[in-house]
């Protein structure tokens, strides 16, 4: 639940270190723009007349959606050898363009700065695995399209309860649900009953949250679901899961708040679930776990 440098000298290195860093500290470049859909399912996906006639005019115009996206999270978004943004996150968000009639522009950007530029206007929308929370919607609105869960995980033949890390050395991406709500929560509760506090490793990617891990440096390792599950599947010579997901809760597409972009984002997202695409991209990641059948927004607050 998401809320450049080179690796550890010297060490060994994660396999989901390969797919590169978002970012370089200034501002977010463009990493090219895809034909309809064009990355993947999304190349075969035809508009959706009903759902493109809810779109902004300027955004039609325009005939693109400018995208913001920290490409650090596999399998969801990430880069592939040449830099360009993939992931099943990335297949969905090509498929939905499609079904708007327009092409997708991402611009990779630090995940911190993402909402911002929405609101500043520099993006149209926001695609790096949000957590839609209540405080979130304050800035901007989420098209919710998945769910998941906090999951950990720990070296191969570890015994970590998340339940009762107290002590422990647990990594973490900064700026996340889990560096900014779950684990403060979890040690505040420990020192509340006279234990040890948790040491909270924070990293700017997930790639060395991964990494330090991976190389001992933690005891334990807090993502979302399908973060820790790929990890997992990445260096299973090294760390394992540490029980099942927990907390599970909706990922967003962000959009300005009160822009009809949502309305439109939501309506070709929906008809994508009903036409078995969404499906057919999830399961592809295997990720389909998480799928949803009906597109909300701002699930945090609504109802």
């Amino acid at each position: 639940m998401r809320w450049n440098r080179g690796l550890l000298a010297g060490t060994a290195i994660v396999a989901l270190a390969l797919t590169g860093c978002a970012g370089n500290g200034g501002e977010p470049t463009p990493s090219g723009t895809t034909g309809p859909g064009g990355n993947g399912n999304g190349s075969n996906v035809e508009v959706d007349d009903a759902a493109a006639a809810l779109l902004p005019d300027d955004i039609a115009s325009a005939g693109k959606l400018i995208i913001g996206v920290d490409p650090n999270y596999a399998p969801n978004e990430y880069k592939d050898e040449a830099g360009a943004p993939i992931g099943w996150a990335i297949e969905l968000t090509d498929a939905m363009a499609a079904k708007l009639g327009l092409t997708t522009d991402y611009r990779p950007s630090g995940f911190d700065r993402i909402l911002p530029s929405i609101t500043g206007g520099s993006y149209d929308l926001g695609m790096s695995s949000f957590t839609d929370t209540a405080e979130r919607e304050q800035q901007v609105d989420f098209v919710n399209y998945y769910e998941a869960g906090i999951q950990w995980a720990q070296p191969i033949g570890g015994n970590v309860n998340p339940d009762d890390a107290c002590g422990l050395t647990v990594s973490v991406q900064a700026t996340t649900y889990e560096e900014t709500e779950e684990l403060p929560a979890k040690s505040k509760a420990c020192v509340d009953a006279g234990k040890e506090p948790i040491n909270i490793l924070k990293f700017e990617t997930q790639d060395e949250a991964t990494n330090a891990l991976a190389l001992g440096r933690a005891d334990a390792m807090s993502a979302d679901s399908p973060i820790t599950q790929y990890a997992v599947s990445q260096v299973s010579d090294k760390i394992e899961l540490a029980g099942d997901a927990f907390d599970v809760a909706p990922y967003g597409m962000a959009v300005d708040k009160g822009s009809e972009l949502a309305k439109a984002v939501q309506a070709a997202l929906q008809s994508l679930v009903d036409d078995g695409t969404y499906e057919k991209i999830l399961k592809e990641w295997g990720v389909e776990a998480g799928g949803i059948s009906e597109i909300t927004i701002n699930a945090a607050t609504a109802g």
